[in-house]
């Protein structure tokens, strides 16, 4: 199996997406056998190329997926986002004031 590139991979659907993995998943239980029974070197350095290649096709399935999420919810208008969607800052970024309560005026400041 040749070296699997991200960029190929973005074409596919998620069919392909599953079809190769199986593919992949069944080269490296075959190449851990022949690990195991003492296969040559050449097969024992291939594992870990199929291990990253597998590795890629899991990332690039999650990002798609995390990019349908954020369309479908753009689209709808959710108030609320999904916890993996929202951006990762610090916690003390999290619980600062927003802009809103930050300008809001107690009834001594009005009077």
């Amino acid at each position: 199996m040749v070296k699997v590139k991200c960029a190929e991979l973005r074409t596919k659907d998620k069919k392909e997406f599953l079809k190769q993995l199986e593919e992949l998943k069944t080269e490296l239980a075959n190449l851990r056998v022949a690990k195991v029974t003492g296969g040559a070197a050449s097969k024992l350095s291939k594992i870990r190329v199929v291990r990253k290649a597998i590795l890629r096709v899991y990332i690039v399935m999650h990002q798609k997926q995390k990019e349908n999420m954020r369309n479908l919810i753009r689209k709808e208008h959710k108030k609320y986002k999904p916890l993996d969607l929202r951006p990762k800052k610090t916690r003390a970024l999290r619980r600062r004031l927003t802009k809103h309560e930050r300008k809001i005026k107690t009834m001594k400041e009005i009077r």
